[in-house]
């Protein structure tokens, strides 16, 4: 008997004790374990665990390797392609109002806004877009504070809605932020999407007079399902454009 016939038989008795995850990484190692661990009768086996009802009837013209390393892995954080829209094209309009007073509009660029200004209370590892509020403003929290965000595109020439007279509800005086979000509208075209928000956030300092803050920035993000700026940008794409 030789070694290398000895190693192998081993092999054949351990790798049908592995998972499949395992038994795919023993592919790695060389040649000889690649060989052994291909056997189709071992990925019959690690398949027939995990979805017993393909041995029933074989799937037509794949492995059942191949079956195993196609649909065992997870289908999250997949990476998507470059957007089709850019911030370049996007103009936001921006409407702040303390009860029925008109205290603050500006239309931003999206450019703008993904240059955004730098703080240690709300950056993070989530994309937002994030803009300087000049001047400032003064807000009483203790009253009714309500924002509408509405976006065109340049490109095509249309418009969505993003927030429409949402009230500050939520506000955080340890982050200092004042919170507002709406469900964004998507096209009909993409029917089976729904419950995406769109939050808007006051950023403040703290005054001292009567819950009076000072408001020093504008923050949007959509952080329920977009993560980075390609997503972002693949989520407003989706909008019901008008």
């Amino acid at each position: 008997m030789t070694r290398d016939w000895l190693h192998g038989e081993v092999l054949k008795a351990v790798f049908p004790l592995l998972d499949g995850k395992d038994l795919a990484s023993c592919m790695l190692v060389c040649h000889q374990w690649r060989d052994i661990a291909r056997d189709e009768y071992l990925w019959k086996c690690i398949c027939a665990k995990r979805w017993p009802s393909i041995c029933k009837r074989p799937p037509p013209a794949i492995s059942y390797y191949k079956l195993f390393v196609t649909f065992s892995r997870s289908q999250f954080n997949q990476s998507l392609p470059p957007a089709r829209l850019s911030f370049d094209d996007l103009e936001f309009y921006i409407d702040v109002w303390l009860e029925q007073t008109l205290v603050f509009s500006e239309a931003v660029s999206g450019a703008a806004l993904t240059t955004g200004i730098k703080n240690p209370l709300v950056d993070g590892a989530d994309y937002k877009m994030i803009m300087q509020v000049e001047p400032r403003f003064a807000l009483s929290l203790g009253q009714r504070i309500s924002v509408s965000v509405l976006l065109a595109r340049k490109d095509t020439n249309e418009m969505a809605c993003i927030i429409n007279q949402s009230v500050f509800e939520h506000v955080d005086a340890n982050a200092f932020q004042a919170l507002a979000y709406d469900y964004l509208r998507f096209s009909a075209g993409h029917p089976f999407i729904s419950g995406v928000r769109a939050c808007v956030s006051l950023l403040f300092m703290a005054n001292s007079y009567n819950n009076v803050v000072d408001v020093f920035g504008i923050k949007i993000d959509f952080c329920d399902a977009a993560n980075s700026e390609n997503e972002v940008l693949w989520l407003l794409d989706m909008l019901d454009w008008k």
